[in-house]
């Protein structure tokens, strides 16, 4: 026995806890969150309480929630898996039913003074059922068609209330984290082969629907893939968002124009600059180089969160690690591709960069979970 291992034997089991967290995730998601603050600040011309302070706020409450929720054996979340989802699944229909409509979209519910959003509570709580499930089942019936089955349509319930409300982006994220979870669990190659085909069937049936009494998509949700395919054909309205924040972006050029002195953030060109557009803001003021060292961050954590999943050997903890770590991975990789016009808008926030309460306390509650796995994963 080492020095180290025999001084943390005679250290309380709570303190041995919390010098058994994964540090280093903590200081990434740190610095992630802090460059979140830095834009914010900037992009309210230097005023602390506009966004940055309560972003500041949410992210120490949600710090003091992951570390909790990380001191928590990891046998009690495999066991609430199925509360979770289901609790979550119950909001999403109060939200059909009685939610708050906001920015033509009815996606939050409004709990005496707090305002949420199931759907983020949903990407979350889909992974942590998913990954109980297939810690439940036998691996050798992982890919029997009826296995395969039930968790479809564990996914697509959820998915389908997410349309009703519409949140496209979300329902899509929705689909791939689950699509995720099922893969690493080892389902075979074919069902996805399959779902592929049936994605392609869909997309022709959506553009050939449009215009027809059975048009599947918004008229909006079909003005955003115009927009994408040709930002210039509408410049003063649906291509107006993709065309300022490729301005930003560009204007940035390798070094940036410095903190606080973007000419397109300053003069309110950039829609929603402090929210789904706030990495638009980052490459214009940092240039090239401060977009690349955000990216560098993020792929860090999902560094992180791959080591961690592949060298647990508590099944639902690596899949619950893969599938936060998708999450994450969709979140930003979504986000950033949005833009840089590199796929339509989606209104999928930058995780713990863009200014938002559900979303952040969500994936810090999210990365509870994964630092959970780590601590109490089997020596």
């Amino acid at each position: 026995m080492s020095y180290l291992e025999h001084s943390l034997k005679t250290v309380p089991t709570g303190w041995r806890k919390l010098l058994a967290l994964n540090w280093s995730v903590i200081v990434l998601i740190t610095a992630i969150a802090s460059v979140g603050f830095l834009m914010l600040y900037s992009v309210s011309g230097g005023r602390l309480e506009t966004w940055a302070e309560p972003q500041m706020k949410r992210f120490a409450v949600g710090m003091v929630m992951m570390i909790a929720i990380g001191m928590v054996p990891i046998w009690l979340w495999r066991n609430v898996s199925a509360l979770a989802y289901l609790v979550a699944l119950l909001l999403l229909v109060a939200v059909d039913l009685v939610g708050v409509r906001g920015m033509g979209a009815e996606r939050w519910l409004e709990l005496g003074p707090l305002r949420i959003q199931p759907s983020e509570l949903m990407k979350i709580s889909v992974v942590m059922f998913l990954a109980a499930y297939y810690d439940w089942l036998d691996v050798d019936k992982v890919s029997r068609p009826l296995w395969v089955f039930v968790p479809i349509i564990f996914i697509l319930l959820p998915v389908f209330l997410v349309l009703r409300q519409p949140d496209l982006g979300t329902a899509i994220l929705l689909m791939m984290g689950g699509g995720v979870v099922m893969f690493a669990a080892g389902v075979s190659l074919w069902y996805f082969g399959t779902v592929i085909a049936m994605g392609v069937g869909v997309i022709f049936l959506v553009f050939e629907s449009r215009g027809k009494d059975w048009q599947l998509l918004h008229d909006y949700q079909f003005a955003r893939i115009d927009t994408f395919l040709d930002p210039m054909s509408d410049p003063l309205k649906d291509g107006y968002n993709v065309i300022q924040a490729q301005i930003a972006l560009g204007s940035g050029g390798w070094a940036g124009r410095g903190f606080m002195q973007g000419t397109q953030s300053r003069g309110n060109f950039v829609p929603e600059k402090h929210t789904d557009f706030i990495f638009t803001i980052l490459a214009e003021e940092f240039g090239f180089v401060g977009a690349v060292s955000l990216l560098a961050l993020y792929t860090l954590v999902l560094g992180f969160c791959l080591y961690s999943a592949l060298s647990n050997k508590d099944r639902y903890a690596s899949l619950l690690t893969i599938g936060v770590g998708a999450t994450l991975f969709l979140f930003f990789s979504v986000n950033m591709s949005m833009v840089m016009g590199l796929m339509p808008v989606v209104g999928v926030p930058l995780p713990l960069v863009s200014y938002g309460g559900t979303a952040m306390i969500i994936l810090m509650m999210a990365f509870g979970l994964v630092q959970s796995a780590h601590v109490h994963r089997p020596r």
